[in-house]
């Protein structure tokens, strides 16, 4: 199975990234927009790995993520991948403190059940559209314009999903698996010292 750990993105917010996207396709060059449904947060892609992995794993990142807390999500801005002179990946930026610890913390628990480490960086972004080549500098620069105006609504992430991903002809299927409480096992008034 094809695995990875994301935040859901609330059904408001996905509308307004549909809109939003609607428009760039409108006035960019051709390139593979993802659909409003798959638009997600990933926080860990665990590649392909044993359906016998997913209760152990399930079970270790309750715990871990148990003493974290909620974050605010704020999305904004977007940018490329590797970089704007060689786009391959247009995505939609933003600012959540304390997701890179959610990341690190599954990072951690998936290395423990021997699932290879990312090689980049967390980084918050949600991918909007894939290039089949780089697109031209105005263009580029068109795309950073745009996304610049968005205004999205900030929410709580309080869940990580684990999402088995399946590729097919009209894209990919992503369908949760187990869904996962941040923050659960805090008690309100109890300090951190």
């Amino acid at each position: 199975m094809r695995l990875f750990f994301a935040v859901e993105i609330p059904e408001e917010v996905r509308r307004n990234i549909a809109a939003g996207v609607a428009e760039l396709r409108r006035r960019l060059p051709a390139a593979r927009w993802v659909r409003p449904e798959g638009v997600h947060l990933t926080l860990k892609f665990l590649g392909e790995q044993p359906e016998t992995l997913i209760e152990p794993l399930h079970r270790e990142v309750c715990q871990a993520l148990a003493g974290l807390r909620p974050v605010t999500v704020a999305l904004a801005g977007g940018g490329f991948f590797p970089s704007a002179k060689r786009a391959r990946v247009a995505w939609l930026g933003g600012q959540a403190e304390g997701l890179e610890e959610w990341a690190q913390t599954l990072e951690r628990c998936a290395r423990r059940h021997r699932v290879s480490e990312e090689e980049r960086p967390f980084a918050v972004h949600l991918t909007l559209a894939r290039l089949e080549r780089p697109w031209p500098v105005e263009e580029v620069e068109k795309f950073l314009g745009i996304v610049q105006e968005w205004r999205l609504a900030p929410f709580v992430a309080r869940e990580v999903v684990l999402f088995a991903s399946q590729l097919g002809p009209g894209g990919a299927r992503y369908t949760p698996l187990r869904r996962i409480g941040v923050g659960e096992g805090r008690k309100e008034g109890v300090s951190d010292s």
